[in-house]
């Protein structure tokens, strides 16, 4: 199978490299959360998507998971859109930590399901691939995502935006912002009415969503910047029940207008910054805190936090620490969490981490990284990194990759005591180990770019329930879950007004015992166009997307797991400057009403039309 990746591979830079221009060109230097420190794209050695906001409103994109749906090396499965999985290479859905303005999403132990998360007022979405655990801790095995909301730019800027589809939302966003700092607030409320998983034209399943952002810095002093940032959002979604007598997969999901859950989301963070007059010395003090709250049908929540301390200094050892050159960071960091379904055992982690950067001869830039993380309740584990980017005279780029991560273990498998499981606290932390390796290639005089990776991923101790005969408890599995495949994402702006875009994974995920990973894509392939009028005051654009190889359990006759129905789903938008301060939008997803299922026995969406109104001063 490899050989059958590697010759792809090969056969695609081959492809690009023959497309190639010989002049060098000029990379836009986008700025990522790649390390302890902000570092330029074109000189990050990891595999990293960012996703522009002003991408996502012109492409009429409403929520994050479906802004992820776009990604390379992403697949995004899950059981209606109240509940909601990201991986990442083929990892686990606990194996990617996702970030709200750097912060951790998800209270707690657990991975954060997605479920209304709204893309308005978003800046970015920067998605890192490969593991991220030297900077970012547990959970960070096969990526992060870091979800950047909007600050505004200098002076005063306000507006909001309502629509109409499947529902209504409204949103609204103040901010102001001079040379010493600003502040930025925005409110967002949907009441999606959904539809019915069952897909028996039942009870349609909602989700009513309401979220406060705010955020705020202002250097107190040269060189000192304090900063905040406050996020609160209440969901309340409905969702339907199972039949474990089924028959067949229409039977399995069951129409059930009484189901819901309530939940409430709360992270925080406190910041103070120093930089040097001669910006060689740079240091960032934190407190991060996240909350999860969450009940079901009524009864008790169940509440998981997270609180952490954050130290880490930078000093630039030939120049301004943000300038590249040679840059010598380090973290320190103590972190706890808690579950209210586990009171008495909180655990706390304590981390040390050491990251050195070098640019050589302006061409080539290397980022290594260790950490250290001593847990207080099961082992201990050593994370390391390793990247590098070669910048080539003929304007194609090198770039490679390797290191390790880990995912801790969860309450509940340290500590079960309920639903006929049995906790195991002799658990260690899962460890994947990953390398990767691609090519960036310009073409058509600078107009396109297309990047082309390669990726192997290792994951051993995986954490699984087993059968004890009179119940199932967990175990760190013997051997190894092999994952690899391929990674293809371009972008061809084929004239001022026509620009073209395309995401690509080949995924060859599997168990130790050689069956196939579930709900995890073989080949998902992402096409996409946007035209803009002359005068700009006018878009359209299309998206298709493509999924196939996709197996998940059968929890009715023939019982197992086995592939899901191939599809294809296509979205269109558009968009019109009616002034300079008041824009119309539209958008319909599914616009060929395709009926597919990511899950089996779970309907999807069908068509949906969405027209909106949105202002910005």
């Amino acid at each position: 199978m490899k050989k059958h990746v590697l010759a792809a591979g090969t056969a695609l830079s081959a492809i690009a490299t023959a497309a190639a221009a010989q002049q060098p060109v000029a990379l836009a230097p986008i700025i990522v959360s790649a390390g302890l420190t902000p570092l330029q794209a074109e000189r990050y050695g990891r595999s990293v998507t960012v996703i522009d906001g002003a991408e996502i409103r012109e492409r009429g994109i409403l929520s994050v998971q479906d802004a992820l749906r776009g990604v390379p090396g992403v697949s995004v499965t899950g059981t209606g859109h109240s509940f909601t999985n990201v991986r990442i290479r083929g990892g686990e859905a606990n194996h990617t930590l996702i970030l709200i303005d750097g912060v951790e999403a998800a209270g707690g132990d657990g991975d954060y399901i997605l479920t209304g998360l709204e893309a308005v007022n978003i800046e970015r979405i920067e998605v890192l691939r490969g593991p991220q655990s030297v900077y970012y801790g547990s959970n960070a095995s096969a990526g992060v995502i870091n979800i950047i909301t909007r600050t505004g730019g200098p002076g005063l800027h306000y507006g909001g935006g309502f629509d109409f589809g499947g529902g209504w939302a409204a949103n609204a966003f103040a901010s102001y912002r001079d040379d010493r700092g600003g502040v930025a607030l925005s409110l967002t409320k949907r009441d999606d009415e959904g539809w019915d998983y069952s897909g028996s034209d039942g009870e349609k399943d909602g989700i009513e969503r309401e979220t406060l952002q705010l955020s705020g810095d202002y250097e107190v002093a040269e060189g000192l910047t304090l900063g905040f940032t406050y996020r609160v959002s209440d969901e309340t979604y409905e969702y339907d029940g199972n039949n474990y007598s089924a028959a067949n997969a229409d039977e399995y999901v069951v129409d059930d207008p009484t189901q819901y859950s309530d939940r409430d989301e709360r992270t925080a963070q406190v910041y103070a910054e120093y930089v040097t007059p001669d910006g060689r010395v740079s240091g960032r003090l934190s407190w991060e805190r996240s909350d999860l709250d969450q009940s079901y049908n009524g009864g008790p929540a169940t509440d998981t936090d997270s609180e952490a301390v954050k130290l880490r200094l930078s000093y630039g050892l030939t120049g301004p620490v943000d300038s590249g050159g040679h840059v010598v960071s380090v973290m320190v960091e103590r972190e706890e969490d808690s579950s209210s379904a586990s009171p008495s055992y909180n655990r706390e982690n304590r981390s040390v981490a050491l990251e050195y950067r070098a640019t050589l001869a302006d061409s080539v830039d290397l980022q290594l990284g260790v950490r250290h993380d001593d847990n207080s309740v099961f082992g201990d584990s050593t994370t390391w990194n390793a990247g590098a980017s070669w910048q080539l005279s003929n304007g194609m780029r090198l770039h490679a990759s390797a290191g390790t991560g880990v995912v801790n273990p969860t309450y509940f498998e340290l500590y079960a005591n309920a639903f006929g499981y049995v906790g195991n606290p002799n658990l260690d932390p899962e460890r994947n180990r990953s390398f990767d390796i691609g090519i960036e290639v310009p073409f058509a005089g600078g107009r396109g770019l297309v990047d082309v990776t390669y990726f192997n991923e290792t994951l051993t101790d995986e954490i699984t329930a087993v059968s004890t005969g009179t119940g199932n408890t967990y175990v760190n599995q013997s051997g190894e879950s092999d994952r690899e495949g391929i990674e293809v994402q371009g972008s061809f702006d084929a004239t001022d007004a026509l620009s073209f875009r395309l995401a690509y994974t080949y995924l060859d995920a599997e168990n130790p015992d050689g069956s196939i990973e579930l709900r995890r894509p073989m080949h998902e392939l992402g096409l996409g166009a946007t035209w803009r009028s002359r005068d700009g005051r006018a878009s359209v654009a299309a998206d298709a997307r493509y999924v196939a190889g996709n197996h998940d359990t059968r929890s009715f006759p023939p019982f197992g797991s086995a592939e899901l129905p191939d599809y294809w789903k296509v979205d269109i938008a558009g968009t019109y400057e009616v002034t300079e301060n008041l824009m119309l939008n539209a958008r319909v997803e599914n616009l060929f009403d395709a009926e597919y299922s990511d899950t089996w026995g779970y309907a999807t969406r069908g068509r949906t039309a969405y027209i909106g109104v949105s202002s910005r001063w």
